[in-house]
């Protein structure tokens, strides 16, 4: 059961989403749904038009035509701040983290989009402002607890391990209350026992706050383990789309992506 207060898992709908950068087509008309509460990976080679997309459904990039909705609000209408007020929330290959900040300021940030206060109440120190800001502290805490991290919330995040400020990273996107989760690939420079965790963990917010995932991930292993469905794209196309072990032995996915073996 979904935790109390959290908003339900959206749907994702992609449709023939079109990108090109001049002379170089990004992605080349792919469709595909993610359902409420699914853990939808989204997986291709180098090149394939994966992180395109992800930009494209969080509002970075703006495709050239298609369409782009979750429960039916077009993502495509709005800015990147309101696809996250929408309650798509992502991470990024590269972790954004602020090293001097602590780990719970760093967490805090992923609610400053719905804060009313903003910055003339923080500046004037308005009451509006500290009471928005005891209930996000107060919100940020449980997620660090969810996530085991908070005994770490005073620690900066400077000197943490990398698995430690992946889960770091994903306090700060579920204090976005996501619908629709997005993940850039997160296990990337963690080492094998530490993809094992983080896949353990993306599992438990899954059903513990009841969201949709959208996954990139080149570790085929946390792929298999944690994906309800594949989405699979080469060439900014999709060539695949379908449980997890009728893809992985498609002759197609074979050849272009994983090199006749999982």
């Amino acid at each position: 059961m979904p935790r109390a207060g959290h908003p339900a898992a959206g749907t994702l709908k992609v449709r023939d989403v079109r990108l090109r950068f001049g002379g170089v087509v990004a992605l080349d008309g792919p469709s595909f749904e993610v359902a409420p509460g699914e853990v939808c990976g989204l997986i291709g080679p180098n090149g394939a038009g994966k992180t395109a997309l992800f930009n494209c459904v969080s509002g970075l990039y703006r495709p050239d035509s298609g369409r782009i909705a979750l429960d039916g609000v077009d993502l495509l209408s709005l800015r990147a701040d309101q696809v996250a007020g929408a309650g798509v929330a992502r991470t990024f290959q590269n972790l954004g983290l602020f090293p001097a900040q602590s780990v719970l300021e760093n967490v805090l940030g992923g609610a400053y989009h719905r804060t009313r206060a903003g910055f003339l109440a923080t500046g004037l120190g308005l009451p509006l402002m500290w009471r928005e800001e005891r209930r996000e502290r107060e919100r940020a805490r449980g997620v660090l607890d969810s996530l085991g991290l908070a005994h770490l919330e005073r620690h900066p995040a400077s000197g943490l391990p990398l698995g430690t400020l992946k889960r770091v990273e994903l306090a700060r996107a579920l204090m976005l209350r996501p619908r629709l989760l997005m993940l850039d690939e997160p296990a990337n420079g963690l080492i094998i026992e530490e993809v094992h965790e983080l896949a353990e963990v993306v599992r438990g917010l899954r059903t513990g706050y009841g969201f949709s995932v959208l996954l990139i991930e080149h570790h085929m292993g946390m792929v298999m383990s944690i994906c309800d469905h594949l989405v699979v794209l080469n060439h900014g196309q999709k060539i695949a789309d379908g449980p997890p072990d009728e893809v992985r032995n498609d002759p197609a996915v074979v050849e272009a992506y994983l090199g006749g073996s999982v």
